[in-house]
């Protein structure tokens, strides 16, 4: 099976598909909103000592599983702990790529609908941007119709195979974002006043750090690191064998975090510079900044710029979700690519709806006071995705043994990037702060 497996034809092709995986709605919508909330610059600072401590040997750690086995999350642990309890760790990745790419899609639906008004009469000074907001998601049909066309473009691109659908659509892509990303920049850096908020992102204030604080930097690294998800493990499944995962894997993580700190860059000065709030929660996207562009000059382009962005950002990353899950099907059931796009597509869509609804039917239904999305949220990123790079980390250094892990990540090179303090991270370091994080978490939660 695993010789007929597609395989990504150049090393950039991976590079690329793999940071598109990582590189979505984590990096511009959550990121700079998460930024805001938890204090600004002190954040950003936690947020780049987790990536490199935890977020990077776990993304090697997941890539070479992939590639080791040449299969999806499932058949890879499999094959590494046969008839033992494990696979269930690459279930769980499954399940919680189904899951995240159910809700991910409606907030992409969003940041298209909000692509298409741009083009239009969106930016107006004066306009109450909540009540334009709330108004869109409270309603029904037109949500759902942004979400299944989401879904269907995402669907085409899987269909069409590793190579011919992902590698030929992130190759296009993901240069179209950086260029989108360095004119929003540019912009926002120029306005006057804007020193004010590069000082919010830039200058530490430790009065700000809590135990959220730290919480909310491990969720990120995984969130937009596509961490606990099976989503590198599937990419790396693709990999050739002459090809440097600890390399590929520093490029992946570089590009990523680099795109979360443009992110704030191209926010959070044009934020400040036109004396709106950088706590806007998750609405900062969605509400604060129609307002920042409504009263910035061409702002109607730059909104569009942005919001096309926020789109192409989401795409690139609901790819590598839905590869997760087909990748899956075709290599435990034995279905066709197209079959498995197709059907699987369409119960993750299904299961999309109720967090459409959330907003305006079923409104009433709530979880500790969240709504139907922001629940699929919570369970995926306080529970789902740590407890996913927890057993990862367990498993690799203390089941397969993080020698093989080193070894395979290596392949063999002059240039040994993970020695001896690999072993120490993903034995200790990696599993002692995601449960303490995660207790941490509960504890906030039910208890806080």
């Amino acid at each position: 099976m695993s010789n007929e497996r597609e395989q990504w034809v150049s090393r950039i092709g991976f590079i690329l598909a793999a940071a598109g995986s990582a590189i979505g709605l984590g990096n511009i919508w959550r990121f700079p909103h998460v930024t805001g909330t938890e204090g600004g610059a002190v954040f950003v600072l936690i947020y780049l000592i987790t990536t490199l401590l935890i977020g990077y040997p776990l993304l090697n750690t997941e890539v070479s599983i992939g590639r080791k086995t040449q299969r999806n999350p499932v058949g890879a642990f499999k094959a590494l702990a046969p008839n033992t309890p494990w696979w269930l760790v690459g279930a769980l990745g499954v399940f919680t790529g189904f899951i995240i790419l159910s809700y991910y899609s409606v907030v992409a639906g969003w940041a298209m609908s909000y692509t298409a008004q741009s083009l239009g009469g969106l930016y107006a000074p004066g306009t109450d941007y909540v009540d334009t907001f709330v108004g869109h998601i409270s309603q029904v049909w037109e949500p759902i119709l942004w979400h299944f066309l989401f879904m269907l473009i995402t669907v085409g691109v899987i269909a069409a195979g590793v190579v011919k659908g992902i590698q030929r659509t992130v190759k296009i892509l993901m240069p179209m974002l950086f260029i989108l990303f360095v004119a929003l920049i540019v912009r926002s850096l120029t306005l006057p006043g804007a020193g004010a908020g590069v000082a919010f992102y830039l200058q530490p204030d430790f009065s700000q750090v809590t135990g959220q604080t730290f919480l909310s930097a491990i969720a990120q690294a995984f969130f937009t690191l596509s961490l606990g998800m099976g989503a590198l493990i599937t990419y790396g499944s693709y990999l050739k064998q002459n090809e440097d995962v600890s390399v590929d894997s520093g490029w992946v993580v570089g590009l990523d975090t680099g795109i979360a700190l443009l992110a704030g860059f191209a926010i959070f000065p044009a934020v400040f510079a036109l004396g709106f709030d950088p706590d806007g929660g998750a609405g900062l996207a969605f509400m604060t900044l129609p307002a920042v562009f409504a009263e910035m000059p061409m702002g109607q382009l730059f909104g569009f710029l942005f919001f096309l962005l926020l789109s192409v950002a989401a795409l690139t990353s609901a790819i590598s979700l839905l590869e997760v899950v087909v990748a899956w099907v075709i290599d435990e059931h034995g279905w066709s690519r197209r079959t498995a796009a197709v059907v699987l597509g369409g119960l993750i869509f299904l299961l999309g709806i109720p967090s459409v609804l959330g907003f305006s039917a079923w409104s009433d239904i709530t979880f500790q006071g969240m709504d139907i999305l922001d629940t699929f949220d919570w369970f995926a990123n306080s529970i789902f995705l740590p407890l996913g790079g927890l057993l990862t980390a367990i498993f690799a250094g203390y089941v397969w043994g993080n020698q093989k892990v080193m070894e395979e990540a290596n392949c063999g090179k002059d240039r040994q990037f993970l020695c001896a303090w690999y072993a120490v991270s993903i034995k200790y370091i990696i599993p002692i702060a995601i449960a303490v994080v995660m207790v941490w978490g509960l504890y906030e939660t039910f208890f806080g």
